[in-house]
């Protein structure tokens, strides 16, 4: 389950928000089919796009 909280600028958490920030960081990973854990090869090919990606950023800013 997906829980999106927008804050404005500037805004502090909840105490409440905070620990379920907390409780979230404390759960285990799931993966599954529509998920599944990253080979090294995988995980190699994700960096390297990113990388790619953030280069072509820093041109175009």
């Amino acid at each position: 389950m997906t829980v999106t909280i927008e804050n404005k600028k500037g805004q502090s958490l909840t105490k409440e928000q905070l620990a379920e920030i907390e409780a979230a960081g404390k759960m285990p990973i799931v993966y599954d089919d529509d998920s599944p854990e990253m080979t090294p090869a995988m995980e190699k090919a994700f960096l390297l796009a990113a990388r790619n990606r953030n280069r072509y950023k820093k041109e175009v800013s």
